[in-house]
């Protein structure tokens, strides 16, 4: 079943036109990678899908136009958004921060702190600490975690191996197996090649605001020119 269908996506930061024109789609399930090199447009990309940027075009969310909701309502609706800068609250701890994420304290969700803690033990040991003293590694964790306490259908991640050492690189690709596993949807905008091309289903790549390359990690490992022309540094 198809969840996000984007069209024709113009966005825009004042004067200066970003998106070109994107088209892509996410199906129930599936791991998505958008790669492509800093500047290319991935992260306007997911922030025109909240609603964080001016645009023009498709938006469909289940058939539905979100283009000019606000991020609260898309939301709501069932996309989690994991920005680059982790967004965490510094001064409350990892339990407090866990529950800000809950979509509502009296339904149930398909996540439980439980699920969290047991699918980051190291979570678990540092509840009661400040998130703001965790290493980098661990707020990604929290970051990730708080999202899913929403109960998200769809979670957007934005560049989550980003400092990280290579041991949580590994950890975060098979957290977002897991995810997968349970029947979330992942748009995953990386720079790393080799977690994205593990883990993805499809690979989209990049280039000065458009889409230059569709197809399966395989297709775009046997694709040198898109590699060398808009990927390798």
């Amino acid at each position: 079943m198809n969840l996000l269908k984007i069209e024709n996506l113009h966005a825009f930061y004042g004067k200066s036109h970003v998106l070109h024109g994107v088209s892509l789609e996410v199906n129930q399930g599936e791991i998505v990678a958008l790669l492509g090199r800093n500047g290319s447009g991935r992260s306007t990309t997911a922030k025109a899908i909240m609603g964080l940027v001016d645009c023009k075009g498709s938006l469909l969310w289940k058939g539905q136009q979100i283009r000019d909701k606000k991020a609260f309502e898309i939301a709501h609706m069932g996309i989690g958004y994991v920005p680059e800068s982790r967004d965490i609250f510094p001064t409350l701890t990892v339990q407090q921060n866990l529950l800000l994420g809950q979509k509502s304290a009296r339904k149930a969700g398909r996540w439980s702190f439980d699920d969290m803690y047991q699918m980051f033990p190291r979570l678990k040991e540092r509840a009661h600490t400040e998130a703001g003293v965790l290493s980098g590694g661990e707020q990604q964790m929290l970051t990730l975690c708080r999202t899913l306490m929403g109960d998200p259908e769809l979670i957007i991640i934005d560049e989550p191996t980003e400092g990280l050492a290579p041991k949580i690189v590994e950890l975060v690709g098979d957290y977002l197996k897991v995810l997968k596993d349970r029947g979330i949807s992942v748009l995953l905008i990386e720079q790393k090649l080799t977690i994205a091309m593990a883990i993805s289903d499809r690979a989209l790549v990049m280039g000065h605001g458009s889409i230059v390359f569709e197809g399966t990690p395989d297709e775009l490992r046997a694709d040198s020119y898109i590699r060398k022309e808009w990927l390798e540094v």
